[in-house]
């Protein structure tokens, strides 16, 4: 299996990237056949999301204090975050409306005396939504999933030399049968259309030449996991002011996207596969402390990509606790998401997540010693 190695007798130059990319363009002829597995940067959770009404919130301590803590953060534009946070993974919560108009009464208002109405011209199309959860969870920089790929899209033309993004997309189909039983919005369930119409979506506001795809990857094997293993994943230079989508989701989505598509064949999207699988290349593991941590340097060696995650749940805001992070930074996962690009407002902690030295990019920590590194 292919290994995260240095070819033998060159002095490659790895790279940290700082802003702006187009140190990328200058150095590329300096890193030889650097694969884009061979680099660590920073992501952020649930990237679009705003919090919810004051009066919302303050429901939902009263309900549950620890759901209520769990909800305390929120994002800049994606515009913002890609731009000056210099985030390079961005992450979608996506909802099936194929008739429109499904999400646009916020009944959570009603229950807290204000006008649940939306008023957003945006909800009443059909399409798939992005928000977190209906009702009480909704506020969103985005409301549609064409709506924030194309502000991501914007930026990337803008910006060509820029580290390729993951943009890790989870399609949301539960909600809490309580909320179900007093007339709540009921999401769609998962289904295949569901599953296309995503894929629909992303082909119409992303051209073929800017996208990464499985079918990209794969090239003449047999495999998906086979191509990473063998050839490894592209170049950075063949990938640079390009995208990636990852399926957040395992289970019964996961087998329907791939129903029909072996080894992901035509479709966008990687999705997380334990290795062993054809289709393996991408795998989520959000928490990358303890065991977990030597399990994902074992894969980044073994050459698949890894999104963890340095926080979760507002816990290391609240307690400034920096364990999770080091972890994360330590196992070589290439993707890493936060909460916390910039420490929140009023925080107490001042936690944030960034890589070390405020990089937008590094190399990998798994690279040999011998390696030679140039920061930007």
């Amino acid at each position: 299996m292919r290994t995260l190695t240095i070819v033998p007798g060159i002095a490659l130059f790895c790279l940290f990237f700082f802003q702006p990319d187009t140190a990328i363009a200058e150095s590329i002829s300096a890193t030889g056949r650097l694969g884009i597995n061979q680099f660590q940067t920073v992501g952020t959770h649930n990237s679009y999301r705003i919090k919810p009404h004051e009066k919302i919130m303050n429901l939902l301590h009263w309900l549950n204090q620890d759901l209520g803590h769990s909800l305390e953060y929120e994002h800049k534009l994606l515009r913002y975050q890609l731009e000056h946070q210099r985030v390079r993974q961005i992450e979608l919560d996506v909802f099936y409306d194929p008739q429109g108009g499904h999400f646009a009464v916020r009944r959570g208002l009603f229950v807290v005396g204000l006008p649940s109405e939306s008023g957003e011209p945006a909800l009443d199309l059909p399409g798939t939504k992005v928000l977190h959860f209906p009702d009480f969870d909704y506020n969103s920089h985005c409301l549609t999933l064409k709506s924030c790929l194309t502000e991501i899209r914007d930026w990337s033309l803008e910006n060509k030399n820029h580290f390729p993004l993951m943009i890790l997309t989870e399609f949301k189909t539960e909600t809490n049968a309580d909320l179900q039983r007093f007339g709540f919005t009921k999401p769609f369930p998962m289904s295949r259309e569901f599953l296309n119409t995503v894929d629909s979506e992303i082909r119409t506001v992303f051209s073929p030449e800017h996208l990464i795809t499985p079918d990209k990857v794969r090239g003449q094997h047999p495999s998906l996991e086979q191509a990473i293993l063998t050839d490894g994943w592209p170049s950075l230079s063949e990938s640079r002011g390009k995208v990636f989508f990852a399926m957040d989701n395992g289970g019964r989505g996961k087998e329907l996207y791939l129903e029909g598509h072996p080894s992901l064949r035509n479709r966008v999207m990687f999705v997380s596969s334990e290795p062993g699988n054809p289709e393996a290349a991408f795998i989520k593991m959000n928490n990358p402390t303890g065991a977990n941590t030597d399990l994902i340097k074992s894969r980044v060696r073994q050459g698949y990509m890894i999104r963890t995650r340095a926080d979760a749940n507002t816990q290391e805001n609240r307690t400034g606790d920096l364990t999770r992070q080091k972890a994360a930074l330590e196992s070589g996962a290439q993707y890493i998401s936060t909460d916390y690009p910039d420490p929140a407002e009023g925080s107490q902690t001042h936690y944030q997540f960034r890589l070390p030295g405020g990089h937008t990019v590094r190399c990998n920590p798994l690279l040999p010693v011998t390696t030679t590194c140039h920061s930007w």
